[in-house]
């Protein structure tokens, strides 16, 4: 009997060994389709693409929480927090972040402009023929190019940033932007569903809008913080079996499935 007790300690002990590290993921709130909140929980494409990756992994207990883009990035500049989706890869503007995952999905970013806008002027080269205007983005968001920004920086035209894609879209149609440059299917679902919704009305006098340009093909990720300075001791870990998960998938062809049925059935 008196071996009872060591043998408890160490059933516990090793119990205590096994148990799933708690990881926090974070998610952007304001990009619908791709990552979003809805009713208080994460949706979107790329939330059913990682929820599926996460499942394949071991060890690890991963909730995600959606926040504004820009707190996320903060979080990961500060080192506060572990990793984020989807950023585009950016060492440059980003160097927190690093490393990036696998790419989980590839996105068109394109420049939707008010049809009036349009008609004044052919706008077909990026971003020189849209000096003067007014072009919307997501706060936070670098998706327009590097002489994008340096036509920003000169004064060649004005960028105005709002939360979401939501509130630029309603911008577009109130005539407060020219353009709004973000990804296709974004741009195209989030129009879609404020009209669903009655928040959008094309019979407005600036609500027709049209593609202007393609911008660049980016790819989402799962980036991590590189300012942990060794917090999280099991990153390294986590970012291989993480990888090696969508690595599968990509080869299996259950991204591809994914993305099919997303898309199907919103």
């Amino acid at each position: 009997m008196k071996f009872w007790p060591i043998l408890l300690i160490s059933t516990l002990c090793a119990g205590a060994q096994a148990a799933d590290i708690p990881v926090t993921i974070y998610a952007d709130a304001g990009y619908p389709p791709y990552s979003y909140e809805k009713n208080g929980k994460p949706a979107g494409l790329y939330y059913e693409i990682v929820s599926a990756a996460f499942k394949r992994m071991h060890g690890y207990k991963i909730e995600v929480q959606t926040v504004p883009w820009k707190r996320g990035m903060a979080l990961l500049r500060t080192g506060t927090g572990f990793a984020l989706y989807p950023p585009y890869m950016n060492t440059r503007d980003e160097p927190w972040t690093w490393p990036y995952s696998l790419p989980l999905y590839d996105e068109r970013v394109v420049a939707v402009c008010r049809k009036e806008v349009l008609a004044a002027k052919p706008r077909k080269r990026w971003p020189e023929d849209f000096y003067g205007l007014t072009i919307g983005n997501n706060a936070g968001f670098i998706v327009g190019g590097e002489a994008f920004d340096q036509a920003v920086r000169a004064g060649h035209l004005r960028l105005e940033e709002a939360k979401d894609s939501e509130t630029n879209i309603i911008k577009l149609g109130l005539g407060r932007i020219d353009c709004y440059i973000n990804d296709r299917v974004s741009i195209q679902w989030t129009r879609n569903q404020l009209k669903a919704a009655g928040k959008y009305d094309e019979g407005g006098a600036h609500a027709v809008l049209a593609e202007a340009a393609v911008i660049a093909v980016k790819q989402g990720y799962l980036g991590y913080t590189n300012r942990d300075n060794g917090k999280y001791a099991y990153k390294s870990d986590f970012v291989r079996q993480f990888d090696s998960a969508i690595a599968h998938m990509r080869s299996v062809g259950e991204i591809d499935a994914i993305v099919h049925n997303f898309f199907k059935n919103h």
